[in-house]
């Protein structure tokens, strides 16, 4: 009882209530579609710098900073708002405004000490939130990232479930902090405890820090869970590596206790792009040390990480810095944009589940020409939904539940084109696979003319594995006198004379009970081949009243495995030879009766 699917209770207990951590910060968050957070109007920076008097408002005559008099430029006295002792309201107010959050719960009151300048006295400013603005496409925005990094967090921990090792908990780790959510709605909740906020804040630099390290734990063991030659001293570096970073994210909170700390800041965002680029250099280093399947698997996370961290630092600088003001001018960092960079990161979470949890994956091609697709299809509805949704919301007047409603029906929409749009595009676009379905058709036809058992089997095995260039495949013929349905070998490309020379229906490595339809075989079996040869998809050759066959075959030489349309010719193809059996078969009958026929009419005559 001491450990489950690999997992020591401890461990257990650790994953559960680290889960717990992460979904009880993200989580409540959906309240915010039902009773939208208050905001002071106000963001400053680590050293106390006011840089925005007007965000996430509209105008600047909406926001309270603004209308107290709060101007860009003017500075927070960090001392007198210090954090010493943390349970006052001047360490609250310093906390509201801690790493550029900018909501609280509506009504929530902050004072903040404003730093005397030449020509002004110091003074104080009391301020009260209020609810921003609302817009139904930053709410849907929102509501799609919230739900990703809910199943992100899920994924990854569940990753840690079935495989449980270094790799898997250090993308746990990493994801704990770099997820699609939002934590606002708890973050103003805490608001009323200074001391809890505090130690939120001390907790979640953390595990910055631990996701840092994390992340290049599992850039060096991924996808095999294991470090390589000169990768393991990069390995053994990675606690002094934590410390750094650690006391770089710590350093970030001074702002809190008097002391200006932008720079801190400045370098935890340096920090991020360097871990960033370092991890995927790591990755792309460690693609010689692998096998073709494994090199397979590392493009999936290759891939994810060229897409997910990128997109998650930028949406970082994008809400909580002032440098897209800067570029683009005052408004530009809104929340829209900001929710569907953070939903992006989810692709990293989803391309490395895929690479971890299975053995084979198909060409990372796939799902990044149909992810394009996608964002092409949504491109155009998206930017004329968020440059005309005031106006069409106006000039409608429908309540908030008939835009759910609307939108609901978009989104099925939007999906069912996608999934036309996707086939169409593969037809298209990928002409390898268009040669091998007009072979694989023409193939077909061939097995429906064939005169004998010999040239089905020769076209099921040689044919699909030159045009769909497999490493191995073999059909097992079912034998006239075999018990328990035994069936023998008949023809194989790629096993070899110490590979299973019979199988039996329902018994190990077959599935039982025997299957009516094509079949995935995951995992190696004994008396297969193995590697690349290893047989990943079977096709049974039956009808209602008797199993001729079953062909087994293997991904590609490549490593990749078969994707669904793949799987579909090479059962389209099993469907051809069922035909062709059952004539074949009956036809070798009709001559044996004939030759018993004509034995017994000499026999006669001989009488």
């Amino acid at each position: 009882m001491s450990e489950a699917n690999g997992l020591r209770i401890p461990e257990r207990i650790l994953l559960v209530l680290l889960t717990l951590y992460a979904l009880g910060m993200i989580a409540p968050d959906f309240a915010r579609l039902v009773r939208p957070l208050g905001s002071f109007g106000l963001t400053t920076n680590a050293d106390g710098l006011i840089y925005d008097v007007r965000s996430p408002f509209e105008t600047e005559a909406d926001s309270p900073a603004y209308r107290a008099g709060l101007r860009v430029g003017e500075r927070l006295d960090l001392w007198a708002m210090r954090c010493v002792p943390v349970d006052t309201e001047r360490c609250a107010s310093n906390l509201a405004l801690w790493g550029g959050v900018v909501y609280a719960v509506p009504g929530r009151r902050a004072t903040l000490t404003i730093a005397a300048e030449a020509g002004r006295p110091a003074r104080e400013v009391d301020l009260t939130a209020v609810p921003g603005p609302r817009s139904i496409a930053a709410d849907i925005a929102f509501a799609l990232a919230q739900v990703a990094a809910v199943l992100v967090v899920l994924g990854a921990a569940w990753l840690v479930w079935i495989r449980p090792g270094p790799m898997t908990w250090g993308f746990f780790v990493y994801v704990l902090y770099f997820n699609p959510g939002l934590s606002f709605q708890t973050t103003a909740w805490l608001q009323q405890w200074p001391p809890a906020l505090m130690a939120q804040a001390v907790v979640s630099n953390v595990l910055q820090a631990a996701a840092y390290a994390g992340l290049l734990l599992f850039a060096l063991r991924a996808p095999v869970d294991r470090a390589e030659g000169r990768w393991r001293r990069v390995q053994r570096a990675l606690p002094a590596f934590f410390g750094v970073a650690l006391a770089i994210e710590l350093a970030s909170l001074a702002s809190l206790f008097g002391f200006r700390s932008e720079y801190a800041t400045r370098l935890s965002l340096l920090l991020g792009f360097a871990v960033s680029a370092a991890a995927i250099a790591i990755l792309l280093a460690r693609r010689a040390d692998l096998s073709p399947r494994d090199y397979q698997r590392i493009r999936w996370v290759i891939w994810g990480c060229l897409i997910g961290l990128p997109a998650t630092l930028i949406g970082e600088i994008w809400r909580e810095t002032s440098l897209p003001d800067s570029l683009f001018g005052a408004g530009a960092a809104t929340d829209e944009l900001a929710s569907l960079l953070y939903l992006v990161n989810g692709v990293l979470c989803l391309f490395v589940v895929e690479a971890v949890r299975r053995p084979t994956v198909v060409s990372v091609w796939i799902p990044l020409r149909r992810a394009t697709i996608l964002g092409l299809l949504l491109s155009l509805p998206v930017f004329l939904i968020h440059e005309s949704f005031g106006t069409v919301h106006e000039w409608a007047e429908l309540p908030e539940w008939a835009w759910l409603l609307l939108a609901t029906v978009l989104v099925f929409a939007l999906s069912r084109l996608h999934e036309w749009m996707t086939e169409w595009a593969e037809r298209i676009l990928d002409s390898d696979f268009r040669r091998a379905e007009r072979r694989l058709e023409e193939v077909g036809r061939e097995i429906a003319r064939a005169e004998s058992l010999d040239e089905i089997e020769r076209l099921l095995v040689e044919e699909p594995a030159k045009t769909l260039k497999l490493a191995s495949a073999a059909v097992f013929r079912r034998e006239e006198d075999g018990e328990g349905g035994r069936m023998r070998r008949q023809r194989s490309v790629g096993w070899g004379a110490s590979d299973a020379e019979f199988l039996a229906e329902g018994e190990p490595p077959l599935p039982a009970p025997p299957p009516s339809g094509p079949f995935s075989m995951a995992g190696r079996r004994a008396g297969l081949p193995d590697d690349l040869a290893r047989p990943i998809f079977g096709v049974p050759i039956a009808n209602a009243r008797r199993r001729f066959a079953v062909v087994l075959y293997s991904g590609h030489e490549a490593g990749t495995d078969l994707h669904e349309s793949e799987r579909d010719l090479l059962g389209a193809l099993a469907r051809d030879a069922e035909t062709a059996y059952g004539q074949v078969e009956r036809e070798l009958l009709q001559q044996r009766i004939e030759r018993l026929e004509g034995q017994l009419r000499e026999a006669a005559g001989r009488a």
